[in-house]
């Protein structure tokens, strides 16, 4: 009998396994779900969604939104925008998000309070007018923006406005292939 010898290190010791048989009926059998979720095993949907990882503009020139798909649609990110109330005028500010979800390509999120602020976002992932994955604008995040400021008071104002944000071009993308 063959013994696989698999060695633990920082001196704890030596575990000594017997190899399990595998045969080429066990590669996709459904009658063993521990492989389906193994790392590296995923579904074109979720392939999908962490392709629409990146960084896309926002609202004005120099601001941007970063977008992360987590395994199982989370989504985590922030916004980096400027200020806009009288005590951070100008200031470069970085609001994360509080909770987000990605199902299919519907994107929502909202962000944490930064001075009085959070933004909530519902929309989606649409193709747009890049190319080639790398390219700039090759997924457009579309849908609602909506600003929540809180005044000294404790009274929000709400402003809801329709938004298209634009992936910014990806450093170290592969070049499109010649033709010959």
């Amino acid at each position: 009998m063959k013994i696989t010898f698999l060695a633990i290190y920082c001196s704890i010791g030596i575990l000594a396994l017997p190899p399990a048989p595998l045969y080429a009926q066990d590669a996709n059998s459904a009658s063993n779900p521990a492989q389906s979720t193994e790392k590296g095993s995923t579904s074109s949907t979720e392939k999908d969604g962490r392709a629409y990882s990146g960084m896309y503009t926002f609202l004005k020139e120099g601001e941007f939104l970063q977008v992360t798909v987590e395994d199982g649609g989370s989504v985590t990110g922030y916004i980096s925008r400027y200020g806009d109330g009288d005590s951070d005028k100008g200031a470069f500010l970085d609001q994360f998000f509080k909770n987000g979800k990605l199902e299919g390509n519907k994107l929502t999120f909202t962000t944490e309070i930064v001075h009085g602020v959070t933004f909530d976002f519902r929309g989606a992932f649409e193709r747009g007018e890049g190319k080639n994955p790398g390219d700039e604008a090759y997924y457009v995040l579309k849908g609602a923006l909506t600003q929540n400021v809180s005044d000294a008071d404790k009274k929000v104002t709400s402003h809801s406005r329709d938004v298209a944000f634009k992936l910014f071009p990806q450093e170290g993308a592969p070049a499109p292939a010649t033709r010959k």
